[in-house]
């Protein structure tokens, strides 16, 4: 009977959709007086836009000051403002749920593409319109057009990479200019502009000195 039990739970886990195989940020309802890993990620995305403005250290609690800035980004947002933080506001925050594994094997498809100032479609594109059509087209997920604006309003910081990461360079200006996906093994797939869509080596002699950070969602 025990052996029926594990493998039948073993079948059920691998009858998952891919989607609900990966745990990302917001796919746990964060509310208040919990505690929570996620919690931390949370206030600092809210300080990046401007709304937990609490002094102190980032913490686990969900506690008032957490509440507050929640219900002050709902409100700008034109979501319930309910204080509590669950997919919908997360959403809002840039942040979303990603498959990261397929993400990086459908960007792999485009290998080759030409690239195109401006460019959006399969016709050619540019950095930017590849990393949009991308998520667009595995997720449904709508970026920011621009670079800088992704840079700005997209995912959070983190200090090392993970596949489906964003990371980003500053290529002609003082700024997040350039971006590509990250794909494992201290590599990135994007659409370079005397290449059109290649993966490259992060740690080569151009790419290197021109990191700019990385972002994930």
């Amino acid at each position: 009977m025990k052996k029926w039990i594990v493998t039948s739970v073993l079948g059920a886990s691998l009858l998952l959709s891919p989607l609900q195989a990966f745990a990302n940020i917001g796919d746990q309802t964060l509310r208040p007086t919990m505690t929570h890993s996620d919690v931390r990620t949370l206030q600092s995305l809210l300080r990046s836009k401007g709304y937990f403005t609490y002094s102190g250290s980032y913490t686990t609690y969900f506690g008032s000051y957490t509440k507050s800035a929640v219900m002050s980004f709902q409100r700008a947002k034109g979501l319930t403002a309910d204080g509590i933080a669950g997919r919908s506001t997360f959403n809002k925050l840039g942040v979303y749920n990603v498959n990261n594994a397929y993400l990086v094997d459908y960007a792999k498809r485009f290998q080759g593409t030409v690239y195109k100032w401006g460019g959006t479609t399969t016709s050619g594109f540019d950095c930017s319109g590849y990393i949009n059509y991308v998520f667009k087209n595995s997720h449904n997920i709508t970026l920011p057009r621009t670079v800088k604006e992704m840079w700005i309003n997209t995912g959070y910081k983190v200090g090392s990479q993970e596949i489906g990461d964003l990371v980003f360079f500053s290529t002609t200006d003082s700024g997040a200019s350039h971006m590509g996906i990250y794909v494992g093994n201290g590599k990135f797939i994007h659409a370079g502009s005397s290449t059109g869509v290649t993966i490259s080596d992060m740690n080569n002699s151009y790419w290197k000195p021109r990191y700019y950070g990385t972002k994930r969602l």
